[in-house]
């Protein structure tokens, strides 16, 4: 794989550099520096928490074990990479880079993040640095180019759908192994031992903490308790899990219904061709929130098909009903974060574009152009808080409690691909990387 990244990395780094060279010259600065970061100390402790690069960093490079090292950007010059290989021998030392990206890099060695500093350049340099470093004359996450960068990588290069889809072929992989491992009868935690072992990554390497929910469970958002011993009666099955490559992300969401639950496989069947049209929609020129709402009335309707509402899609949408059974967005950016920048950014110069009135949780408002990469992951789901809320309010006559309390023991249903937005049919990451496993 390495010798088709090549060409695609090259062209990637000459495209950042360029954003780079921009936003530099747009606000008066010499130089770009990017720390990797370093691994957050745990309060009251001698233990640090799971190391994460600073995404900016990643967008220059697939270094993505690099603490106190530094990417200094001077426009007309080849980058430098300052890395820091300690003396030590607590820990594993990070290897020497190596591979694809190297060449393009001057690259100097130092031993601790205090030499790493010592390298910088400071005056009139914008420095992009998560807490931790002060840096004697230079300015400290200056907002108009954070906008400038934060834009331009909405738009995914050829290099980074690239890695994209090697994520998404690990999260079907391990959502494969998921599955069967809830078909044979384990428990929530075996079920996440399961993903990781086809994932051959540990939790601190996934892009975010798996959501692994069980009957009820599935009802609760972002569950991720891991019960240590399956129900009496196992009922349903929800994961959201997704996995990294080289600093990328995926976020894929499958729901299964236990054998001889007929009726809630059909609400998933239901759900699940909705999303897939919602999906084929991701296309240049739509409007993501439109995209959102219209998304609103496709769920309602299937609740009224499946005879948990009694009153019309339009009007369950316009109540705040289907809300409540579809209380959070239809998606968001993602790429080197899993709720990738700029999903409400009005342009390069930053603004905001805000939410539609009574959708507080969506977490995109653009409209869809060629490069971006969004999730699609419309739910339905029975929370006793909000159904309590809908049937204390005045719409609880046009609600059928008796079908609703039928489906409650199953939690929920979420179903989540990666597309990216194309010149023309968008591409499923996920479903791609499913159908060719």
């Amino acid at each position: 794989m390495h010798d088709t990244l090549a060409p695609l990395y090259a062209a990637h780094l000459a495209t950042v550099i360029g954003h780079a060279d921009r936003a530099l010259a747009e606000h008066g600065y010499d130089h770009l520096l990017i720390a990797a970061g370093h691994a957050p100390a745990r309060f009251l402790d001698d233990q640090d928490a799971p190391f994460v690069a600073n995404p900016h960093f990643r967008h220059w490079l697939p270094l993505t074990d690099a603490p106190g090292s530094w990417i200094v950007h001077t426009p007309g010059r080849r980058p430098r990479l300052v890395f820091v290989q300690p003396r030590d021998y607590w820990h594993v030392v990070p290897q020497a880079p190596q591979g694809y990206w190297v060449e393009h890099f001057e690259i100097t060695t130092v031993r601790s993040a205090a030499e790493a500093i010592a390298e910088l350049p400071g005056a009139r340099s914008a420095a992009i640095v998560p807490p931790g470093p002060v840096l004697e004359g230079a300015a400290i996450n200056p907002q108009p180019v954070l906008d400038h960068l934060h834009w331009h990588r909405a738009y995914k290069t050829p290099y980074e759908r690239a890695l994209m889809r090697e994520a998404s072929r690990i999260g079907a992989r391990a959502h494969r192994a998921a599955a069967a491992a809830f078909r044979a009868g384990a428990c929530e935690l075996d079920i996440h031992l399961a993903y990781l072992a086809a994932a051959r990554q540990s939790e601190a390497e996934l892009p975010y903490a798996n959501i692994v929910g069980l009957n009820e469970h599935g009802a609760v958002l972002h569950y991720t308790n891991f019960d240590r011993a399956p129900p009496a009666q196992v009922r349903s099955f929800l994961i959201d899990a997704g996995a990294s490559f080289a600093g990328y992300a995926s976020d894929i969401t499958r729901t299964h219904a236990a054998p001889g639950h007929a009726e809630f496989q059909a609400l998933i069947d239901a759900v699940d061709a909705a999303q897939q049209g919602f999906a084929a929609r991701v296309r240049a020129g739509q409007s993501y929130p439109e995209l959102h709402i219209h998304a609103h009335h496709v769920l309602a309707g299937i609740l009224r098909e499946h005879g948990i509402l009694r009153m019309s899609a339009e009007s369950a949408v316009e109540t705040g009903v289907s809300g409540v059974f579809f209380p959070h967005g239809l998606g968001h950016m993602l790429g080197l974060q899993v709720h990738d920048v700029a999903g409400f950014q009005r342009s390069e110069r930053g603004g905001t574009l805000p939410r539609p009135p009574g959708h507080p949780y969506l977490r995109m408002t653009r409209t869809l152009e060629p490069g971006m990469v969004v999730t699609i992951e419309p739910g339905l789901y029975f929370i006793d808080l909000l159904l309590e809320e809908l049937r204390a309010g005045p719409h609880a006559q046009a609600v059928d409690w008796t079908r609703v309390e039928a489906f409650r023991p199953y939690g929920g249903i979420r179903i989540e691909d990666d597309v990216i937005c194309t010149e023309d049919t968008p591409e499923n990451l996920t479903r791609d990387a499913f159908a060719n496993l």
